[in-house]
C-alpha cells in the first residue's frame, strides 16, 4: 500500500477511547492555547481582512468564525480561524528535521467538527491524529532547505483529520490526500526576506485547501496517485525519498507526538525563545543598557538561517518580519525586559532608540549549539559594556518545552491574558472549564459561543 493509503488507515484508527490520559490532557491544553491566541488576535488587520472576505464569500454556514456570532462554510471558517490562531506567532511548535506549528491543524478540526455535528471526543481524536501525522512527517524529511514551506505537511494532516471527521473510508481519505497534496504546494519564500501578512496565513490556506479536498473526495473525486512515490510525486519534486514507519506511530507501537510539542511562553519565533530567556538573565547583571557597546548572539543553524541571515531581519519593517528577527527580539528583550504582542507595533519598529540598539547586535552560528539541535534550541548572549566588562548567558531549553513544561495554571493565565478586554472574564473562565472537559461536549457551538468578542473593532 502506498504511503497516502497507510496514513489514511492510521488516521481512521485513532479513537478517543484509546487515548492515554496524558495525550488527552495535552491535546486539550493545545486547544486552550490556540483558542487564546486566536481571540487575542481578533482585532488585528489581516484577521479583519479575512473576516470581511468571509462575509462576502458566504454569510451562512455551520462553522463558527471565532470571536463572532457568525458562521461560514468549513473551508472559509478554517482559513479565518487558522489565521487567527497563527497571527501572533504564539501558538505551539514542533522542531525536528522540519519545523511546524501543529496546532494549526485545530482550525480545520473545529470547522469540520461543527459541520458534521461532532462532539469533543471526535474533535480530540481527529486533532491527535493530525498532530501525529504532521510531526512524523517533520521527523522524516527536511523540506525547508529545498525551498518548500512546512505547511505542505499540513496538507496531509489536515485533509486526513477532515476526512476522519466526515466519516470517510480509507479509500476516500487517501483521495483527499492525493487532491490536497498535488494541487497546493507552498514555497518557502513566505518566510524569506521581508515577511508579509501571508506568513500567518500560509497554513490557514493549506488547511482550507485540505478541507476542500476532503469535501471533494466525499463526492467521489479522485486525485493523482501514488502522490508520494509517483514518477512526478512528492518524493521526486519536493522532499526527496524517505521512509515512514506508520506502525511506530502513537497508539500502535509508539507514543503520541502531541506531548512532544512545545507551548510558547513568548510571542516570537520558537528558535528565539531561549534568546529571550538569556536576555532576561543578562538584565539581572547589566542594569544600564545605555552602557552596552555590543551584543553577540551565538545561535544554532536554524536560529541563524531563519532569524538572522536575511538583511531584512536587521531592520524589520513589518510585524511579521519583526517577530522573526533574532536581533530585534533580543534587542527588545534587553531594553524592555519582556516581549509581548505590542513589541512588534509600528512605534517600536520605527523607534530610533530601538533601531540604534539593534545595530549594536551581531549574530553568528555556533556549530556546538547546532549539534545540540533539535533536542535543544540554545542561544548564548554576550553583552560588552563600556569599560570592557562582558556578561554572558546561555539558555538551552525554554519554558514550554517538554523538558521545561508550562503547567495548567500558566496555560490558563496565557489564555486569560490574551482574551482580556475582548471576552467577559466570567465567560472566558467558563470556556476554560468546559475546554478542560472537552470530552463531555456533545457539540462545539456552545463552548465557542462563550468566546464571542464583546466589543469588536470596526477594522
Amino acid at each position: 500500500m502506498d504511503l497516502a493509503g497507510r496514513l489514511a488507515e492510521y488516521a481512521l484508527s485513532v479513537k478517543h477511547q484509546n487515548l492515554d490520559e496524558r495525550t488527552a490532557k495535552e491535546i486539550k491544553a493545545r486547544l486552550v492555547d490556540a483558542l487564546g491566541c486566536a481571540i487575542g488576535a481578533f482585532d488585528e488587520g489581516p484577521v479583519a481582512m479575512a473576516r470581511r472576505f468571509a462575509s462576502k464569500a458566504s454569510d451562512r454556514g455551520p462553522s463558527t468564525l471565532l470571536g463572532t456570532g457568525s458562521a461560514s462554510a468549513p473551508p472559509v471558517a478554517t482559513f479565518v480561524n487558522g489565521l487567527m490562531m497563527r497571527y501572533f506567532d504564539f501558538n505551539d511548535t514542533y522542531l525536528s528535521k522540519e519545523p511546524a506549528h501543529p496546532s494549526d491543524n485545530l482550525a480545520p478540526c473545529l470547522a469540520v467538527s461543527q459541520a458534521e455535528g461532532a462532539g469533543g471526543k471526535e474533535l480530540m481524536a481527529a486533532a491527535v491524529a493530525a498532530y501525529e501525522i504532521q510531526c512524523r512527517l517533520c521527523d522524516a524529511a527536511d523540506i525547508r532547505h529545498r525551498g518548500w514551506d512546512h505547511v505542505n505537511y499540513g496538507l496531509v494532516s489536515a485533509s486526513l483529520a477532515a476526512a476522519k471527521l466526515m466519516g470517510l473510508g480509507a479509500g476516500e481519505s487517501t483521495q483527499a490526500v492525493n487532491i490536497a497534496l498535488n494541487g497546493h504546494i507552498a514555497m518557502r519564500q513566505v518566510r524569506a526576506g521581508e515577511l508579509s501578512m501571508w506568513k500567518g496565513a500560509s497554513f490557514a490556506n493549506a488547511a482550507r485547501n485540505a478541507v476542500f479536498a476532503a469535501m471533494l473526495a466525499r463526492e467521489g473525486m479522485t486525485g493523482p496517485s501514488p502522490i508520494f512515490e509517483g514518477e512526478m510525486g512528492f518524493f521526486k519534486q519536493v522532499s526527496g525519498p524517505f521512509t515512514l514507519d506508520v506502525e511506530g506511530f502513537g497508539g500502535r507501537n509508539g507514543k503520541y507526538k502531541v506531548a512532544e510539542t512545545y507551548v510558547k511562553y513568548w510571542p516570537a519565533e520558537y528558535h528565539a525563545q531561549t534568546a529571550v530567556w538569556a536576555a532576561l538573565e543578562i538584565r539581572k547583571k547589566v542594569k544600564d543598557m545605555g552602557r552596552v557597546e555590543s551584543v553577540l548572539v551565538e545561535t544554532h543553524e536554524a536560529g541563524y538561517t531563519i532569524l538572522a541571515k536575511d538583511k531584512e531581519k536587521w531592520a524589520p519593517r513589518t510585524k511579521e518580519t519583526a517577530d522573526h528577527s533574532l536581533p530585534f527580539i533580543v534587542g527588545m528583550a534587553l531594553l524592555h525586559g519582556t516581549v509581548d504582542n505590542s513589541t512588534y507595533g509600528d512605534d517600536n519598529i520605527s523607534d530610533r532608540g530601538n533601531l540604534a540598539f539593534v545595530k549594536k547586535i551581531k549574530a553568528a552560528e555556533d556549530p556546538a549549539l547546532t549539534a545540540m539541535y533539535p533536542g535543544a534550541m540554545a542561544n548564548r548572549l554576550t553583552v560588552k559594556e563600556k569599560g570592557g566588562k562582558e556578561t554572558s548567558a546561555q539558555v538551552d531549553v525554554p519554558r514550554g518545552h517538554p523538558g521545561n513544561p508550562m503547567g495548567r495554571e500558566e496555560i490558563e493565565a496565557k489564555f486569560l491574558k490574551l482574551a482580556s478586554g475582548k471576552v467577559k472574564g466570567s465567560e472566558a473562565r467558563e470556556a476554560l472549564r468546559r475546554l478542560w472537559r472537552l470530552e463531555d461536549e456533545r457539540e462545539l457551538g456552545g463552548v465557542l459561543s462563550l468566546l464571542r468578542v464583546q466589543h469588536p473593532s470596526k477594522a
